[in-house]
């Protein structure tokens, strides 16, 4: 049986940032990483997102970040709130591509859409590269469900609403994703 992709920590999520900087693709490549860890993207859905799904009828990147059913598993439609990082990003991206209206995002080199296997081998190469093992596409995906698992009751949220920004059609798939944390682990027993 093959191990779960993974859980990246912040600082290791920089280094990725900050190993992509000097790539010839930067700007593309930074938003790879934050579509997955930021929007919680499998790499089927990367390849596949379009600048129409992100931008505003006025051409400007919208407030939600829609993944059309034709691109994600099971067919499963679904909107994303865009994080202000991968906003950032995707505002750079877009002006460095032309302010294109639809197309792919993640461009191949092209011009049309990388493949999803691509994208898995982007991943794979981009964390042999900095050292991180373990890891592979879906680590980013896992982190922003564990993470997000963690402050949803900040937010005044349930595991309904992350079942339903990731895209899963049971939550019994959400929670399989959440890995635990033994530090909270030994504070909750300490308050019991």
């Amino acid at each position: 049986m093959s191990q779960p992709a993974k859980v990246v920590g912040s600082a290791d999520v920089s280094r990725l940032l900050d190993h992509v900087r000097s790539h010839r693709h930067a700007p593309r490549d930074h938003v790879i990483i934050l579509l997955s860890f930021k929007a919680g993207l499998r790499a089927c859905e990367i390849a596949g997102i379009t600048w129409s799904m992100v931008l505003a009828a006025n051409g400007r990147l919208g407030q939600q970040l829609y993944v059309a059913g034709t691109i994600a598993k099971n067919g499963t439609a679904r909107s994303i709130p865009v994080h202000p990082d991968l906003r950032s990003a995707l505002t750079r991206l877009h002006a460095s591509q032309g302010r294109p209206r639809d197309g792919p995002i993640i461009r191949s080199e092209r011009g049309g859409h990388m493949t999803p296997r691509s994208i898995v081998n982007w991943f794979a190469k981009t964390y042999a590269a900095i050292g991180l093992d373990g890891c592979s596409s879906h680590s980013g995906r896992r982190t922003f469900i564990t993470r997000s698992a963690r402050l949803i009751t900040k937010a005044g949220g349930s595991l309904r609403d992350i079942q339903e920004l990731v895209g899963h059609r049971d939550l019994s798939t959400t929670q399989r994703y959440i890995e635990g944390d033994r530090d909270a682990q030994r504070k909750l027993i300490r308050l019991i």
